[in-house]
């Protein structure tokens, strides 16, 4: 398992955490789903939970169903989503697993220390949706760190 993403789609998650830092950040991840999974484009979205953002996010239904629409409409799938972990590691959280419901996407997650992007790491959820599974990174273009 693995997931391919450009370099200069990696700095624009790692900078969307920044941005919303102290708060989860959270998007689609979009492209094909072939082994290893590609991703094109990503689509960022609003953390539209409200109890406590900064540990927890939620997708609004409307804007998920609107990007899903889009990306079909440009011939891209979902292949996986992503958030931010703001002073926490880049590993799924108890929470991420109870919440995850798509087996075989990915789930990126960036670790945001003090305002600033650090670690990243994808998971897959496996099949039956009782763990997750750490899939490579396969960056393309030009290097960037990632931890």
């Amino acid at each position: 398992m693995a997931l391919a993403i450009p370099s200069p789609l990696l700095d624009t998650i790692r900078a969307h955490g920044e941005r919303e830092y102290p708060r989860e950040s959270c998007g689609l991840l979009l492209g094909a789903g072939a082994e290893p999974r590609r991703v094109t484009d990503v689509t960022p979205l609003r953390n539209a939970n409200t109890e406590a953002p900064e540990r927890r996010f939620a997708l609004d239904p409307r804007e998920h169903l609107d990007a899903q629409r889009e990306a079909r409409r440009r011939g891209l799938e979902v292949v996986g989503f992503y958030h931010s972990h703001p002073d926490h590691p880049a590993r799924p959280s108890v929470t991420d697993l109870a919440e995850a419901s798509w087996p075989g996407f990915s789930y990126l997650i960036t670790a945001v220390a003090r305002g600033r992007a650090a670690a990243v790491h994808s998971y897959e959820l496996a099949e039956d949706r009782g763990h997750f599974i750490q899939e490579e990174i396969i960056v393309t273009g030009q290097a960037s760190p990632i931890s």
